[in-house]
């Protein structure tokens, strides 16, 4: 299994698990999940860039009845871009990045005055989340425990508390709370919002993510 192919698999365990969603089917050139996620109901992943293998998944996903996503890591983003046009299919997205980090070097910020932090661990995930002095959610987030793996997921801060580093908390605290569970490494999706926080924070890039869909398909806002 290549480097990027088990990325892949490894942050689709982590990620299902986050978001209490079935595990997901295994199809050779790629992974199938019914996910009811905002804006797709189905989601395919795929596990390496072989025109063949984009051809098949692209197939797939023309087949479904439902709005579904095909979601493509890749290190060479505008190959794969001609790939999935060339499928059929358009490319919606294509700013994500998937990205690393070695949990026992992330740092964990404390949060700032006035703010109270507390995470919550029930089964494989975790949640962490700032509330100000009023109650009031500043910034909130959940990652998936997989066995060595943490998967960040839907890390956000409230627009009226940006700025104060609660973000950057927040993160802090997930990464104690997987490696205090045996993770020792963090794998996430960021958005291109999201880049400059865990750049911040250590984390790195290990591939861009495209996400294709049959044409008509629209990005949710």
């Amino acid at each position: 299994m290549s480097d990027l192919r088990e990325l892949v698999v490894r942050w689709q365990r982590g990620w299902g698990l986050s978001r209490a969603l079935p595990a997901a089917a295994d199809l050779g050139p790629g992974l199938r999940v019914r996910c009811l996620q905002i804006g797709r109901a189905v989601e395919y992943f795929a596990l390496d860039q072989d025109p063949a293998s984009l051809r098949d998944l692209a197939g797939r996903v023309a087949a479904e009845t439902e709005v579904t996503w095909l979601t493509v890591p890749t290190a060479d983003p505008d190959r794969t871009a001609g790939l999935l046009e060339s499928a059929g299919l358009v490319v919606l997205k294509r700013s994500e990045l998937m990205m690393t980090i070695d949990l026992c070097d992330h740092p964990e910020p404390p949060p700032a005055a006035g703010y109270t932090l507390r995470t919550r661990a029930q089964d494989a995930v975790v949640t962490a989340t700032v509330h100000d002095a009023a109650g009031t959610t500043g910034a909130h987030g959940t990652i998936g425990l997989a066995g060595p793996d943490a998967v960040a997921d839907r890390i956000e801060t409230m627009s009226a508390h940006r700025r104060r580093g609660l973000g950057s908390t927040v993160m802090g605290a997930l990464a104690a709370a997987a490696v205090s569970a045996g993770a020792t490494r963090g794998i996430l999706v960021a958005s291109e919002e999201g880049r400059h926080l865990y750049t911040k924070l250590g984390w790195r890039p290990a591939a861009t993510v495209l996400i294709a869909a049959t044409p008509g398909t629209v990005y949710p806002s």
